[in-house]
């Protein structure tokens, strides 16, 4: 009796790794064929990447919009008076071509918004690593305001030093 009872766990121990091959065997397939799939282009709806171009084909390259840019004048800010640090600023903006005339009889009320806006900045939100990125979404903002609608498109700065 005691010999049937020790087959009996061999037995069953091969049965149990029958689902896991298969498991592994269809997680291969699967894998490939996914593979192929997005290789092909048949998944993305894009072209082949496995394709080869030829030295003569190249990619198709979209024309450039039509843009231009307002140079504005540099800005000094001083915090705390004449002992604390200031902030040099200088930056373009750049905008739809058909309405560089526009955007640039506006300068002078563009830089008041900049003025202002920035000598409100609190000295230490100027010191955050993100400071940056704020400082730039609300002075375009206010640009856009200032200048109407569309003409704006993004606000380029080219200097920004606290010292």
């Amino acid at each position: 009796m005691a010999e049937p009872e020790a087959e009996m766990p061999e037995a069953q121990t091969k049965k149990s790794k029958l689902p896991l091959l298969l498991g592994i065997a269809l997680l291969l397939v699967g894998g490939g064929a996914g593979f192929y799939a997005v290789n092909s282009g048949l998944l993305m709806g894009e072209e082949s990447k496995t394709e080869s171009h030829t030295e003569d084909e190249h990619p198709a390259v979209k024309d450039m919009p039509d843009m231009s840019f307002v140079a504005l004048d540099p800005l000094v800010v001083s915090f705390g008076g004449g002992d604390g640090p200031n902030l040099r600023f200088r930056a373009q903006l750049e905008v739809h071509a058909p309405y560089h005339d526009e955007v640039a009889k506006v300068t002078p009320r563009v830089m008041d918004v900049l003025n202002s806006y920035l000598r409100a900045v609190d000295l230490e939100d100027l010191r955050r690593n993100s400071a940056l990125v704020t400082l730039r979404a609300q002075m375009l903002r206010r640009i856009q305001v200032v200048t109407g609608g569309n003409r704006v498109n993004d606000l380029l700065i080219m200097e920004f030093v606290l010292n």
